[in-house]
């Protein structure tokens, strides 16, 4: 391409530019860098991990991921909060004040990575044992990768915050081949240990390559940023992350592992197979909601309204969610049975419309608890904690309710012998009421605030 064209080619992606606005045009952007990344992210998915881990053991990954998850919540609170703060610093050009913090929030993941591996040091055995499955090095490998995973977003929030898209695409884009190398290196070698290993790989890489694009922004003297008045913000953001990240994180958690534990080993592996497939109504979703963060606390610091933000990306994620499930619905059997051990995959490809169905009601209330979160609105969490509480808690009654068959009325007991949820039919049927439930709490609290009550702080 010559010069002359390039200038022309640059000039139409200007005006272009100018037509969609900066939302929807770093979203594309975005969107469309990560989705470079996960052609590669998707034969590790699809191909790599059910080629080398046992289909007896296939199911046990997302649990144990969740299980690693749940650990560096602590971790994923600070990152959290950091988010909030680096939104605030970085609107108003106090670097010194954000390198300040970031030093802060390492020195605090540190403590916690050693608390944490003195914990599943004792914990994790018995965890495996109901899934399972047994690898001996596999508790430290997997608490040092969600360290690693919940550590590095503070790096993406800080370009996220600063609008650097562009160094968030290309960190994006050579990450996947850096998991895909990881993972063929190591998975040969043991298999679901080496799945972690791939997992840890480019969160890694991220830190180190955003720490070289933010080295401008970060050249600066460090300036004083821990006052009192700041403790006491901080320690409020915190404790809220806290609490709801312990629910959310307990939620998932106990979600998978009753999608392993209680369903066959057939079902568990199957379900991680199709959400290969249904995970796919995230990529626009995930890419949306990193946009829509900074622009909606622009928008709240200018007492604006953030509810088009919502509306705008959920139905642009059920229009791409549509167009998904009506192809996985004709051709979801046929590509899976061509899958490592696909032929005992390819019954379960029904559910992969039901997911994708899932992931976009759950991409709609993620869009507006962002969007809230941002503005420091939290007011929704008095209706989500208890919402996924009690779905936590169905989940382990309904599975286990053997241990209770002396206490329940025998009309109860019937019921529920009648009713196992011990196939992935059943386990889908209740994760999509579920995110029904949390959808329809979401869309009441926004009528809420369209007549004024707003949901609180």
């Amino acid at each position: 391409m010559t010069i002359g064209r390039l200038g022309s080619f640059m000039r139409a992606c200007g005006r272009v530019h100018a037509k969609m606005g900066d939302f929807w045009w770093y979203s594309m952007m975005i969107f469309l860098a990560c989705r470079a990344a996960d052609l590669l992210n998707a034969f590790v998915g699809l191909w790599l991990v059910p080629k080398y881990v046992d289909p007896e053991e296939l199911g046990a990954i997302l649990p144990l991921a969740n299980f690693a998850n749940f650990v560096a919540l602590p971790v994923g609170a600070f990152a959290a909060t950091f988010r909030n703060e680096v939104s605030r610093l970085a609107s108003g050009r106090e670097l010194g004040k954000l390198k300040t913090l970031m030093k802060g929030v390492f020195i605090a993941a540190a403590a916690f990575l050693f608390v944490a591996l003195a914990l599943t040091r004792f914990v994790l055995p018995a965890y495996m044992t109901r899934l399972r499955i047994v690898e001996g090095s596999l508790g430290t490998i997997i608490v040092f990768s969600s360290f690693v995973g919940v550590v590095s977003p503070i790096f993406g929030n800080a370009l996220q915050s600063l609008k650097r898209f562009r160094s968030y695409s290309l960190i994006s884009v050579v990450s996947a081949p850096i998991r895909l190398v990881a993972m063929l290196v190591a998975m040969p070698l043991r298999a679901i240990s080496g799945y972690f290993v791939g997992q840890t790989a480019p969160p890694a890489f991220s830190m180190l390559a955003a720490v070289f694009f933010l080295r401008k922004d970060l050249s600066v003297k460090a300036e004083p940023y821990w006052t009192r008045d700041v403790v006491r913000r901080f320690a409020g953001l915190f404790a809220v992350f806290a609490a709801s990240g312990a629910v959310f994180g307990f939620t998932t958690l106990v979600e998978s592992t009753v999608l392993r534990q209680r369903l066959p080993a057939l079902d568990s592996a199957a379900y991680y197979m199709v959400t290969r497939f249904s995970d796919i109504a995230n990529f626009l979703s995930t890419t949306l909601a990193f946009t829509i963060f900074p622009f909606a606390a622009d928008a709240a610091a200018r007492n604006g309204d953030t509810r088009p933000l919502v509306v705008k990306a959920s139905l642009a994620t059920a229009a791409f969610g549509a167009a998904l499930a009506a192809a996985f619905g004709a051709f979801g059997a046929r590509l899976m049975s061509v899958m490592p051990h696909g032929s005992a995959y390819a019954a379960f490809a029904w559910a992969i419309p039901c997911l994708i169905g899932i992931n976009v009601m759950n991409a709609a209330t993620n869009y507006y608890t962002t969007v809230q979160t941002a503005a420091c609105r939290f007011g929704f969490l008095k209706l989500m904690l208890p919402l996924n509480l009690l779905y936590a808690a169905a989940l382990l009654f309904v599975t286990g309710h053997g241990y209770f068959s002396g206490i329940l009325p025998p009309a109860w007991t019937a019921f529920l012998d009648a009713h196992p949820v011990g196939t992935l039919e059943a386990m889908v049927t209740w994760m999509a009421a579920f995110t029904v439930s949390k959808l329809l709490a979401c869309a009441a609290l926004m009528a809420l605030e369209r007549r004024g009550g707003g949901n609180g702080k």
